[in-house]
């Protein structure tokens, strides 16, 4: 049960801050130097054994209530009774049945400890059905907003943690008017929500706790203006403070909103971005506290064409092991690709899992081939009713059996898999942030032809520049502003012998976006630099950097899409065809061997089937080739290596 009075909610508060501050003094130095992230072998055994197979109902009674259109949140017998029936063990078999083996739960929204006290012992109670049951738990612990009218009765002064515009009104959560958005750095509601977390942890026992929103940073309130002077003396030099009036606090409110053609602008933005990045880690640094191998998750949403202050995944995910995609279903209409490879290809550098709602074969096809341990979030299961995602009528599809018991019983041909990358594609912050859209719009381009043309590559984030070895070409394209110190590592990255690929202009300008008098790149060895117009075919480019040619490659329509991985002894090619007008058939592979190995065979694994088929394949100066007779909805061909000469 939750414990105490407000009286001595506060006092566990104080007793709360004195035991974080002894945990933070060490991690202090660490706050912006290192990932947070907990690496592969720190984490549950379980995650990496059986990977997620999700089924959602996190949105707890007394706010279903509210947004269902009462004024109040007393729920209704009807309500009452189906949100029984939700938490039943009955509702649990019926999961387990489905193959779901992580269930993810409500724990609290945003109307307070007190009106949401009975819920929260709810939560206490079906976590442990689940966990009973041998399903893995994690539950949703913060909104990003208060539930203000119930909130302010039971801590007054939260009407101070409130996100302000510009007019200094709170800043709602859309045509909610009832939920207003707060700064999640303000001191005092950071020792609320610890209280939330330590409740999900002790209490509710969860594996994983689930932060919503992280998609609104600062706004005009006096916290995040005092810490937006704090930033600019840490980040500014001092010619630059000089041009600025740090007193002046309308000046520092207006730099919130407007075109980004000025110093203090930029700053914002950049602030923005770390303030949300800070308030993640904050509430992982206290987990960690609490349980050392907790798994952290947020939801800023997928990646997209471009970075999007606050939102900078390349910040925000070193703070955990997870985040959410709600985005567009993936598809192929029209000539278009839609898909969600960006979120998984980033999810996959950093070490994250990308959360989905997979409705479809193909939605599963694509989390297979490209996400780590994660199949998605197959059903909804809100007042014991099975649809496809939340607010939907549609019940869940029993297509996706043939996946889930694929995904369950060939774990051995997903977990621990490299992803194979000849090629990393930079998404330079201050080029995407502070420049012309059209900078976004270059580097978007060329992501999405190495998509389409099945190019093995990785999207990465400044902070990657200094671990570029692992690549054999670099991608700058609309990369205008480039930092000394990037400079300098993308040179010694060309003088070791990789090489650099560059279209259109780059490193005109610094960081902040001041102009260049000179080509900082003419010094680069010209032998190691490609340059390109814009109007050049990128993917043609890009394998003339990569002398020999690509790792992989794929021969297939478009609509056509292929990730390369490797685990010990074999290399696997996944193939997921996203058009909806029959198989792709006659995919040619082209796959070079590594050093010391030979070919020994290549078999094709799918859902489709119960056993695998063996394929003809050649060999031919370190190269094996192999045609995949037809692909329906995904296939895995599994090129199994021996020692040369064995």
């Amino acid at each position: 049960m939750i414990r105490g009075t407000q009286a001595g909610e506060g006092n566990a508060i104080q007793m709360d801050m004195k035991r974080l501050f002894v945990v933070c003094g060490f991690l202090a130095g660490l706050a912006h130097a290192e990932s947070l992230t907990l690496p592969l072998d720190q984490r549950p055994d379980w995650l990496e054994r059986d990977g997620i197979i999700m089924a959602g109902s996190w949105e707890p009674l007394p706010f279903r209530v509210r947004r269902d259109g009462s004024d109040g949140l007393i729920p209704t017998a009807d309500q009452r009774a189906a949100y029984e029936r939700e938490h039943s063990p009955e509702m649990v078999a019926q999961l387990k049945a489905l193959g779901v083996n992580f269930v993810m739960a409500h724990c609290y929204k945003a109307f307070g400890r007190e009106a949401e006290r009975e819920s929260m012992a709810d939560a206490v109670r079906f976590s442990k059905l689940c966990h009973d049951a041998g399903l893995r738990v994690g539950v949703y612990t913060n909104s990003g907003t208060m539930g203000w009218e119930t909130f302010f009765k039971e801590i007054p002064a939260a009407k101070d943690w409130t996100v302000l515009d510009r007019q200094g009104l709170p800043l709602t959560y859309g045509r909610a008017k009832y939920r207003y958005y707060w700064n999640r750095n303000h001191p005092d509601a950071q020792a609320f929500y610890r209280q939330v977390l330590r409740f999900a942890v002790e209490e509710i026992k969860t594996d994983l706790v689930h932060l919503d929103n992280y998609s609104v940073g600062p706004g005009c309130e006096p916290v995040s203006i005092e810490r937006f002077r704090g930033f600019l003396r840490e980040r500014l030099s001092p010619s630059q403070l000089g041009q600025l009036d740090l007193r002046d606090t309308e000046t520092l409110t207006a730099a919130t909103a407007g075109p980004v053609n000025n110093l203090l602008r930029r700053a914002w933005l950049d602030f923005s971005c770390q303030s949300l990045a800070d308030s993640y880690w904050a509430m992982s640094r206290y987990a960690r506290t609490l349980r050392p191998d907790i798994l952290m998750e947020c939801n800023p949403g997928g990646v997209r064409e471009g970075i999007r202050p606050p939102i900078d995944h390349g910040r925000l995910l070193q703070g955990g092991e997870a985040f959410w995609d709600e985005g567009a279903a993936p598809g192929f209409s029209d000539g278009k690709l839609q898909s969600r490879i960006r979120t998984y290809k980033v999810a996959r550098l950093m070490n994250n899992v990308a959360f989905t709602y997979c409705r479809k074969p193909l939605e599963l096809a694509e989390t297979m081939a490209f996400n780590r341990d994660c199949l998605g979030c197959i059903c909804w299961f809100e007042y014991g009713k099975l649809s496809v995602e939340p607010g939907s009528k549609d019940a869940a599809s029993r297509d996706l059996e043939a996946s889930v018991r694929f995904f369950k019983a060939r774990r051995d041909l997903l977990r621990r898999a490299t992803v194979i990358a000849d090629v990393a594609v930079l998404r330079s912050f201050a080029s995407q942030v502070f420049s012309e859209s059209k900078n976004t719009a270059r580097t978007a381009a060329v992501e999405q032809a190495l998509i389409e043309n099945r190019v093995p590559f990785q999207i990465v984030y400044d902070q990657y520049l200094s671990d570029l070895k692992r690549y054999r070409a670099l991608v700058l394209a609309g990369c205008v502003a480039l930092s000394d110190a990037q400079i300098e590592q993308i040179r010694r990255y060309a003088n070791e012998g990789g090489t650099v690929c560059v279209i259109g202009p780059v490193a005109t300008h610094d960081e902040w976006m001041i102009p260049r008098a000179k080509d900082v790149f003419g010094e680069i060895q010209a032998a190691n630099v490609v340059r390109i117009s814009e109007k050049d075919d990128p993917v043609a480019a890009i394998r003339r950097a990569c002398e020999g040619g690509f790792s992989c490659s794929v021969e297939a329509p478009k609509g056509l899409c292929a990730e390369f991985t490797e685990q010990p002894g074999r290399r696997l090619v996944h193939l997921v065809n996203y058009r909806s007008d029959g198989p792709v058939k006659d995919v040619a592979v082209r796959l070079r061997l590594p050093p010391g190995t030979s070919l020994q065979s290549v078999t094709l694994a799918g859902p489709e089937r119960k056993d695998d088929i063996a394929l003809t394949s050649k060999e031919a100066d370190g190269v094996a080739t192999f045609t995949v007779p037809a692909v329906n909805v995904y296939e895995i061909a599994v090129v199994t290596l021996k020692k040369s000469g064995s």
